[in-house]
């Protein structure tokens, strides 16, 4: 196993501990099997290190693998764990592991065989690790790592540092939160910056090439991550790029099944089935009435990207209100909260309605609703029912 040891040594030399997402916080380290899904580039794999090298100290008794490092080429993932354990090992960390293909049948029976064995895994977005082969439900904890929110961006690129808000915080008290935020810096040029490159943390290695890299992400998502975990043949990856196109050139879009069947030649049932895998690849986010059923086979009143970043290399000049609109969805799911699609307004969550647009947005459309706010583009400070957009980026 001395080519694993010396892998991760390799691999923890180059992390660092100078800016921890939010999730750090929030995971309950331990529970003896822990899941960490999320898109592409979102910071899973440096997530699980940092708690390696700076949480535990890097011990002996810890091991780190990535699921496609050739090891598994001639070892199976049980008898690397149980090899593991013989020698003292206590943690396992494997990365990636829907690129293996019996992930769920081995992760049972090293849980189940090696008790004193904690093991943390990531994994793709799009992976369901309750489906799989085994029964995960009753063993793994699981949570989802998303993109940057909009304050964590600001302390990576600035380092300035600021408390996470409430949905209930903004309603009542945006102006105060946003004076705060404006007395360290002029929010509106980071905000911008944010929206094109700034939702995934990859955007430090430059944001010249941040466009490019952000496509290979989404020809990685389809023609590997969902290869290995929905079936895609090269053939079914291209029809779903296809599709992706279509919807990227009219977000928020809304589907005409039908229509979408006929110009891209593919059966209703498969339209509806590519959707929701693109949803939970993190790729789109769909929105529905309330009381709508989620089923794959049932049309959700809209499809947007699912951040604006994607927008933005998808199309190079998207269309505002697009962008805002997929900015505070965004972040609002991230959050945690259940958004749905209101008779009056653009989202409907906990009681609330927001309508979004411009710094001239009124609440004509919705003032006739209870607790309505109006979130303006282009505004520092609010005042009234009118909060900023950027604001919004603060929810996590």
């Amino acid at each position: 196993m001395e080519v694993l040891f010396e892998f991760q040594e390799n691999i923890l030399r180059n992390v660092k501990n100078d800016f921890r997402r939010y999730l750090h916080e929030q995971i309950n380290w331990n529970q003896r099997m822990i899941a960490i899904k999320g898109p592409r580039g979102a910071g899973k794999t440096t997530l699980m290190l940092q708690y390696l090298k700076y949480d535990l100290g890097a011990p002996e008794t810890a091991l780190y693998v990535t699921a496609d490092h050739t090891w598994f080429y001639s070892h199976t993932l049980l008898d690397t764990a149980n090899d593991w354990y013989k020698q003292g090992g206590k943690i396992l960390i494997v990365d990636e592991v829907h690129k293996y293909k019996n992930w769920s049948v081995e992760l049972k029976n090293i849980y189940d065989g090696l008790p004193d064995l904690k093991i943390i895994f990531s994994a793709s977005s799009a992976l369901d690790i309750y489906r799989g082969e085994a029964d995960l439900s009753r063993r793994v904890v699981s949570y989802m790592l998303a993109g940057l929110s909009f304050r964590e961006y600001l302390q990576f690129s600035y380092n300035i540092i600021f408390d996470p808000v409430t949905i209930d915080d903004i309603y009542t008290n945006h102006r105060n939160l946003s004076r705060i935020v404006n007395e360290k810096l002029r929010p509106l040029p980071a905000f911008r910056k944010y929206t094109e490159t700034g939702y995934l943390p990859i955007f430090i290695e430059g944001e010249d090439t941040y466009a490019l890299k952000l496509n290979q992400i989404i020809n990685t998502i389809v023609d590997t991550d969902l290869a290995y975990i929905a079936a895609y043949n090269p053939g079914t990856a291209n029809k779903v790029k296809k599709l992706l196109g279509v919807i990227a050139e009219s977000v928020p879009f809304k589907p005409n099944i039908a229509a979408l069947s006929r110009k891209l030649d593919i059966s209703r049932d498969s339209i509806y089935q590519y959707i929701y895998q693109l949803k939970d690849a993190r790729l789109l986010n769909t929105l529905s009435s309330e009381g709508k059923g989620v089923s794959t086979l049932q049309k959700p009143d809209k499809v947007y990207l699912e951040n604006t970043n994607l927008a933005y290399a998808l199309k190079g000049s998207p269309d505002i209100g697009s962008i805002r609109e997929t900015f505070v969805f965004n972040q609002l799911l991230n959050a945690g909260l259940d958004v749905y699609a209101p008779k009056a307004g653009d989202f409907v969550f906990d009681g609330y309605t927001l309508e979004i647009g411009g710094k001239n947005k009124t609440a004509s459309q919705v003032k006739h609703t209870d607790n309505y706010l109006v979130v303006a583009d282009d505004i520092e400070t609010g005042a009234g029912n009118k909060a900023p957009l950027w604001l919004f980026g603060f929810l996590y």
